[in-house]
């Protein structure tokens, strides 16, 4: 189970491995039905992120104008949440 810490924590480092300038601290809300939400800001757009218990599952939404290395930062992830499997897309 993902917790409120982690997200905070995994948005903050997020913003370091994607060389981000943070602008707030990460923001997150649980919601009964549909588990946790999380949002950055980033002086550059930012970043959202989902969460579920059940099934586990967890999705990350980078929105920024400045470039950054997708594939270091879909590894930063996987590793971070231990992840057995991880879907990306670059566009």
């Amino acid at each position: 189970v993902i917790t409120e810490e982690q997200i905070k924590d995994y948005l903050s480092q997020l913003s370091k491995v994607t060389d981000m300038v943070q602008l707030t601290e990460a923001v997150t809300h649980q919601s009964d039905l549909y588990g946790w939400a999380g949002w950055i800001h980033w002086e550059t757009s930012g970043a959202h992120f989902y969460a579920w218990d059940d099934p586990l599952f967890f999705s990350v939404d980078i929105y920024t104008c400045k470039a950054f290395n997708s594939e270091e930062t879909v590894q930063f992830t996987k590793d971070y949440f231990k992840a057995s499997q991880i879907e990306y897309k670059d566009v």
